[in-house]
C-alpha cells in the first residue's frame, strides 16, 4: 500500500485483485462455496504461489513473475541480499 491520498500507489493493488476475484473467488466456470475463512486464507495464499510461479505473463515476455524477477537480477551483476 502506498502513501494516503495518492491513486498511483493503489493502482498495481487494485490491478492484482482484479484479477484475483475472478479466477479464485468467483470463478466463471464453477460454482464455489467458501465454508470458513480458513479455506479462504489457504486458497489465497496457493493463488498467490501459482500467480508468482506458474502464471505466465504476456508483460514479461510469457514468464511468471518469479523467472523474470530473476532473470532481472542476473542481469544487473549484483549480488542478490538477504531478504
Amino acid at each position: 500500500m502506498g502513501r494516503v491520498g495518492s491513486a498511483y500507489d493503489n493502482a498495481l493493488m487494485e490491478s492484482t485483485i482484479g484479477l484475483y476475484k475472478p479466477e479464485l473467488i468467483h470463478p466463471q466456470q464453477q460454482l464455489r462455496v467458501w465454508n470458513a475463512r480458513q479455506e479462504v486464507e489457504t486458497g489465497t495464499a496457493a493463488w498467490v504461489q501459482w500467480f508468482n510461479h506458474k502464471r505466465l505473463h504476456s508483460a514479461t515476455g510469457y514468464q511468471s513473475p518469479a523467472t523474470f524477477e530473476d532473470a532481472y537480477h542476473q542481469t544487473l551483476d549484483l549480488p542478490r541480499q538477504a531478504a
